[in-house]
């Protein structure tokens, strides 16, 4: 479930289908014929062949000098598109909308809409030995509303995904790296350039009945800060269930906490609540 994580947030290749208990013959999707534990481990799947459309939220803790709280609500739908009986092209936009705390005494809070972040993954529908992978762009358009939430430059680079499904196990992990194409780097990382590393490694069991537990903390490295302020890393867990509403609609609920073990000492933050909600289709 990608944050990144970062949180999140950010989902035909599949091997076949797992035989499924008795007991979760109850809990079927009317729709699509599948459980809400085979929609669990899809969705874990950063590249399956499923319309998810996930609003993952990030409130971040202990950010800035002032050691504010950060809150960004990552809007990020995940559509597949069949290029071939061979292959698919996964879109998966992030639309973060960012609440960013004061930054300087007297300064005053800012709210909008961060860096778009579009990740284009072709996929083969057929598993390598069993592994299930997609590479491609990442894209970084300028329409950040505010420098203090985004930057006004183009971006891109690239990224890939590579996971396994071993009954009830979703394991794996998601890289990218982002360039800006212009603007001005100043030392101590200061400006509109930017150079961003994201690796998003992700370990998920599941239960039965739609129920699951993961960890998928998100590490990035701002390349351009001084070496000692680059990285986050952060260490934690969450859990989940897929439910149907109205016996119809099946919905993903996710709850985590991570701790940032390594973070910048003048911006932080030292923690992070991950929720999300996430509607299938």
């Amino acid at each position: 479930m990608l944050v990144l994580t970062a949180t999140a947030g950010v989902r035909a290749q599949q091997p076949a289908p797992e035989p499924v208990a008795s007991a979760e013959s109850e809990h079927r999707d009317d729709t699509a014929g599948k459980s809400t534990t085979e929609l669990a481990k899809e969705i874990q799947n950063p590249i399956a062949d499923l319309i998810s459309f996930p609003f993952q939220n990030n409130t971040n803790f202990n950010y800035g000098p002032l050691k504010g709280t950060q809150d960004i609500l990552n809007i990020q739908p995940v559509i597949p598109i069949h290029l071939s009986e061979d292959w698919n092209l996964i879109t998966r936009t992030i639309f973060p909308l960012t609440w960013q705390p004061a930054l300087a005494p007297g300064a005053s809070s800012t709210f909008g809409l961060g860096n778009v972040n579009l990740s284009l993954f072709l996929s083969p529908k057929a598993t390598f030995h069993g592994i299930i992978w997609g590479v491609g762009p990442v894209i970084v358009p300028p329409i950040a509303t505010s420098g203090k939430v985004g930057s006004n430059i183009w971006g891109a680079g690239p990224t890939a995904v590579a996971l396994r499904m071993d009954g009830p196990w979703v394991y794996g992990a998601l890289v990218n790296n982002v360039w800006s194409f212009a603007g001005t780097a100043r030392p101590g990382g200061v400006g509109n350039a930017y150079n961003s590393f994201l690796l998003q490694p992700f370990v998920n069991y599941n239960f039965g009945e739609g129920w699951y537990v993961n960890s998928a903390p998100i590490l990035t490295s701002n390349w351009l800060a001084p070496a000692s302020q680059q990285w986050i890393v952060p260490i934690g867990a969450g859990a989940g269930r897929v439910i149907e509403l109205f016996d119809k609609l099946p919905v993903n609920l996710y709850l985590g906490a991570y701790y940032n073990a390594v973070h910048p000492s003048q911006t932080g933050p030292s923690w992070q609540l991950r929720s999300q909600l996430t509607f299938i289709f």
